[in-house]
């Protein structure tokens, strides 16, 4: 397997489990404050992350100033806010409505890989960015069809969820910045350590008056998810991708983030799947296929 096909499949397998962020996310709020469980994904990153790191390096890695402000807008943007947007989102709005405007995250990122980075945009990129967004937006727009409750405030929800797709965007923008400086390891750790610094005192605050002790177990294994996959096994999975595979094709993948928020929105929450669907999957998996194409 070549250097480049091992990074394009890190790269989806990284926005398949990003998109299964918004069904836990889903679980995760019935049970824990927004603030608090985003906390504790991050503690328990970090308790995988940090010992790796220092046994990897031999002690704390040597980080340029650069970088760590870097990483410091990385985590800002693409950590915090877009955990804020994300999942005080899903209190307004279905998964499955949140799934339509994740539709629009590669032609996001790959605009802001344009704006940010100056990333030169081919005819191909250009194709493959088209037929990801039509397909998603085909596979979930039939989806939203079938809702039979849409949340208490929709439109609120799918703005907020909208703020976390560029927040998206610009992580991806960031950490192309870093990724072949640093290993997907070192960034993983710091973003994870800037994460938890920024949730602390929200965190704190939501936990007055919150018993931890009366969470069940099994309310507990999203919130473990999103520490152990979501956060540790998607971030190492992305940040290797990218150190090899340019943002503007890098946004593309971002494709299968609603593909995958979608069917597991089906399989785990039990909405309809429509043979529709098929149609816009086809459209994601022919994107895909664009942008991988050898020249």
């Amino acid at each position: 397997m070549s250097r480049t096909t091992r990074a394009y499949l890190q790269l989806a397998a990284a926005m398949a489990i990003v998109g299964s962020s918004v069904v836990a996310g889903k679980m995760v709020i019935t049970a824990f404050p927004v603030c608090l469980a985003s906390e504790l994904r991050f503690l328990i990153a970090l308790a995988v992350l940090l010992p790796m790191l220092l046994r990897a390096e031999r002690g704390f890695p040597r980080i340029r100033k650069a970088d760590w402000a870097v990483m410091f807008l990385q985590a800002f943007f693409g950590t915090f806010l877009f955990s804020i947007f994300l999942l005080y989102g899903l209190k307004f709005t279905t998964a499955a409505e949140a799934g339509v405007i994740t539709s629009t995250t590669p032609a996001v990122a790959g605009l802001t890989a344009f704006l940010v980075l100056r990333e030169k945009i081919t005819s191909r990129n250009v194709f493959a960015l088209a037929l990801a967004v039509v397909g998603i937006l085909v596979l979930n727009l039939s989806g939203a069809d079938s809702l039979h409750l849409r949340g208490p405030r929709p439109w609120l929800g799918n703005i907020m969820v909208f703020g976390a797709v560029v927040g998206e965007a610009l992580f991806i923008s960031c950490g192309k910045m870093v990724s072949r400086r640093l290993s997907p390891l070192t960034i993983s750790t710091v973003v994870s350590l800037y994460g938890a610094a920024m949730f602390l005192p929200f965190a704190l605050a939501d936990l007055r008056g919150f018993d931890l002790t009366a969470v069940a177990t099994v309310q507990w294994l999203p919130v473990v998810y999103f520490g152990l996959i979501v956060t540790v096994a998607a971030f190492m999975l992305w940040y290797s991708g990218l150190a090899v595979i340019p943002a503007n094709q890098a946004a593309v993948f971002t494709g299968v983030l609603p593909v995958s928020a979608v069917l597991l929105s089906y399989l785990v929450l039990g909405e309809a799947f429509l043979w529709t669907h098929l149609a816009g999957m086809a459209c994601v998996l022919g994107a895909l296929a664009v942008i991988t194409r050898r020249s």
